[in-house]
């Protein structure tokens, strides 16, 4: 596990990562603008975030309907085996299957949640026949087609 620190931030700091959040395709310009300082600072500012680690990228948003990946399911993994060994393998495994958006280790009634983005439910039962539970120590999964998202990707709460 790695050894987490934070970052002190002061004000200039939080509005440069609130503005980003909001538009992370603003020009250094149009950043120093937004946040009142000059070009040169915003940019020696912002490269300090990115290089603290307090940025981690810049991506497009992608709509997932509109690349025929409408279907987002949840899914509650149960390893055979509570070892690091096997949450090893697992994570490994895990990492390759490009349907997959997120995993993470979670406390409770599974070991992990995995968040999956597909067409329809005809490719999840695809996904999970051929790939899911053939991951390294599945035991069981339990899979939650999500009917409404509500929230997605919400933005840190600076």
């Amino acid at each position: 596990m790695e050894d987490s620190f934070i970052i002190a931030l002061d004000r200039t700091d939080i509005r440069i990562l609130r503005v980003l959040q909001a538009e992370g395709r603003l020009t250094n310009a149009e950043l120093a603008v937004r946040v009142n300082v000059s070009p040169a600072t915003c940019h020696r500012r912002t490269q300090r975030l990115l290089d603290e680690g307090c940025i981690t990228g810049v991506r497009a948003e992608i709509a997932p309907a509109a690349v025929g990946l409408g279907a987002l399911v949840m899914v509650g993994v149960v390893l055979d085996r509570s070892t690091p060994e096997s949450f090893g393998a697992f994570e490994e495994a895990v990492l390759k299957l490009k349907e997959v958006l997120d995993c993470n280790l979670v406390a409770g009634d599974f070991d992990y949640l995995l968040k999956i983005r597909v067409r329809d439910m005809a490719d999840f039962n695809k996904l999970h026949g051929q790939k899911l539970i053939a991951l390294p120590g599945v035991r069981q999964t339990r899979t939650f087609f999500v009917m409404k998202e509500v929230k997605e990707n919400a933005r840190l709460p600076f």
